[in-house]
């Protein structure tokens, strides 16, 4: 039997507080591009000796995992009129079915538990995987994430969806930028009605480092040439999507760190993540690693060549 394809907004369900925040954010996402939203839930068999055992009452796991789905999409189409809202249950290993399916999607959402007190994500072992495997963009939610949190404050303090949203925000390595991740970030600004905000970070080469903190004239020139080279690599970025403002920053030191400190103040980070196709396994790398776990608004994996 063939498969049918339908190009979605895509969310992992688990029944979790986090998965719950993800189907949100991905209902409005969807909205914002004219997309049906599907919930797909990932039901994984107990082992052989675990599913012979004697079952309480007359319910089953497997039914229990097939409500999760059901009932997760009545409660979207009451919130989002209009949406068209598709369920599926599925079976296998959540970890690798989600990152087969995402191939699917136009991006796939999953939740993340926020760090009790702490800002941030503590990021599980399925979502960490599905990012390390896609090839398409995988967007991470806090389960406290809530529509206002993406918006300004109104005028009189109080957050409200009511009001225009906040910077999307971009990690940007002007070494090798990529047209992929470019695209994602502004299609995002450009479809909320905002602005761009671009945060580069750079270190000095191994050869400049030692004595660098002594000499301010090197170190503004190094500023320099890495302003400049950033706003080469904007620039047809810029003619291209002129409805979004633009702001670039070229920060010294560590990206994820000045990436944590501007998702604060932002609606969405995207940040990407280089495909490697080797017997070692994939990777995320360390900026990426860094923004997925100590970000305070969603973040948005792209993954490029």
């Amino acid at each position: 039997m063939t498969r049918i394809i339908t190009l979605s907004v895509t969310v992992g369900l688990d029944g979790s507080r986090e998965s719950r925040a993800a189907a949100e954010w991905a209902a409005r996402e969807a909205l914002l591009l004219g997309l049906p939203l599907k919930l797909v839930h990932v039901w994984e068999p107990p082992p052989a000796p675990m599913a012979q055992a004697p079952l309480l009452g007359s319910e089953t796991q497997q039914h229990w995992a097939e409500r999760i789905p059901r009932e997760a999409a009545e409660g979207v189409r009451l919130r989002h009129p209009g949406l068209d809202v598709i369920t599926e249950q599925l079976s296998g290993r959540p970890a690798e079915v989600l990152a087969d399916l995402v191939n699917e999607a136009e991006l796939l959402v999953l939740g993340s538990r926020g760090l009790s007190g702490i800002g941030g994500f503590m990021v599980g072992s399925v979502g960490l995987a599905v990012v390390a495997r896609a090839e398409r963009p995988v967007v991470l939610v806090r389960a406290d994430q809530q529509a206002a949190d993406e918006h300004v404050m109104d005028p009189a303090g109080i957050p409200s969806a009511a009001t225009v949203f906040r910077p999307v925000v971009l990690g940007l390595d002007i070494e090798s930028p990529d047209e992929e991740l470019l695209e994602f970030a502004f299609a995002a600004a450009s479809r909320r009605s905002t602005s761009l905000r671009v945060v580069h970070g750079w270190n000095p080469p191994p050869y400049y480092a030692y004595g660098l903190s002594a000499d301010l004239e090197l170190h503004g020139t190094l500023a320099l040439r890495q302003t400049t080279a950033l706003t080469e690599v904007m620039r047809p970025w810029c003619e291209k999507y002129p409805d979004v403002e633009v702001t670039q920053e070229s920060h010294y030191g560590t990206p994820g760190g000045h990436l944590a400190v501007a998702s604060r103040e932002a609606s969405l980070v995207v940040v990407g993540r280089r495909i490697r196709r080797n017997p070692l396994g994939a990777h995320i790398g360390p900026v990426t690693h860094a923004v997925l776990h100590h970000s305070t608004a969603p973040v948005a994996v792209v993954p490029h060549g």
